[in-house]
């Protein structure tokens, strides 16, 4: 198959993943990034482990939106994740949800 015909398919599924996350995001309380994925979840709980010479993050969150093109389900009863990168946490205020016109995607 031609390379284009990839590229077209791989814009497809972004834009169809923009859009469900522009539909769900008013549904949840926090946005989470770690080093390897993008996550919407209404409880989370971040905790720093120390180790003998190193510490890492362990994340736990409940009720979960995650950003990942391939998944077949996007909905997710809990995760957890240990990263020994960085982890940012943000609360969602309802003002946060609305698209100017302008910025809209439907025609």
């Amino acid at each position: 198959m031609d390379d284009e015909v990839f590229e077209d398919y791989d814009r497809e599924l972004e834009l169809a993943l923009y859009k469900e996350y522009r539909d769900v995001v008013s549904q949840f309380q926090y946005v989470i990034e770690t080093e390897r994925r993008f996550y919407l979840a209404n409880e989370v709980n971040v905790v720093r482990r120390d180790t003998e010479h190193d510490f890492y993050f362990e994340i736990s969150m409940n009720d979960v939106w995650v950003w990942d093109i391939y998944r077949a389900d996007r909905f997710v009863k809990s995760v957890r994740v240990l990263t020994f990168k960085d982890v940012n946490v943000e609360e969602l205020s309802r003002r946060d949800f609305h698209l100017p016109e302008e910025l809209s995607l439907d025609s």
